[in-house]
């Protein structure tokens, strides 16, 4: 049975990106690079937007408010294009042009349940923040990893992670700090019918 990931790089105030930031708002060193580049490797899920989004980087096209990609941004992208894929939407069309992608029409939650049972090896969303909802509200995340960088993005921030969620009750399984500045937190989530202190109706 694969196991399911969802992971999120965030500014400390629960941003994913923000406007005129580079790639990891800039502030990535190199213990968090080589963490990175030692990660094992995944089938990467995606909706369309981050599709779209990190197809046209694999394509050459350039962040908004950069001149060109840093070396370290490369190297991510890069790792994506060679990774497996799959894509859900139902506004894209065949074939994807970026390699190793796989277009599934299919409710993105009952198609990862089936992968789920039926595979093996590691699943592991990027960005996508409603499919990520989704899934988590649906029990089938086994692990749920941010990695903070410090900044706060109040002014300039996109993408705010947490809203629409559930409440998630979360029980920590690794944590590290790396370059002396980015903190990992890794949890086994789980989902809250209610607050715990509250009695049921």
């Amino acid at each position: 049975m694969s196991e399911l990931l969802v992971d999120f790089i965030t500014s400390l105030d629960g941003y994913a990106s923000g406007e005129g930031w580079p790639g990891f708002w800039g502030l990535e060193g190199p213990e968090y690079l080589a963490w990175l580049g030692g990660q094992p490797e995944v089938t990467y899920l995606m909706g369309a937007n981050t599709y779209r989004l990190m197809s046209g980087f694999a394509a050459g096209e350039i962040p908004s408010g950069q001149d060109e990609f840093r070396p370290e941004e490369e190297e991510s992208v890069d790792g994506l294009t060679q990774a497996s894929k799959v894509v859900f939407s139902s506004s894209l069309e065949e074939p994807l042009t970026w390699a190793n992608s796989t277009l599934v029409r299919d409710d993105a939650v009952e198609a990862v349940r089936v992968m789920k049972s039926g595979g093996s090896g590691l699943l592991s969303t990027i960005g996508s923040l409603s499919l990520c909802r989704s899934l988590l509200r649906a029990g089938l995340v086994d692990r749920f990893r941010v990695v903070m960088f410090p900044v706060i993005t109040g002014a300039t921030g996109a993408e705010r992670i947490y809203d629409g969620y559930p409440d998630v009750a979360l029980e920590m399984i690794e944590h590290r700090t790396f370059d002396g500045r980015i903190q990992l937190a890794e949890y086994k989530p789980r989902v809250l019918e209610h607050p715990p202190l509250a009695v049921p109706a």
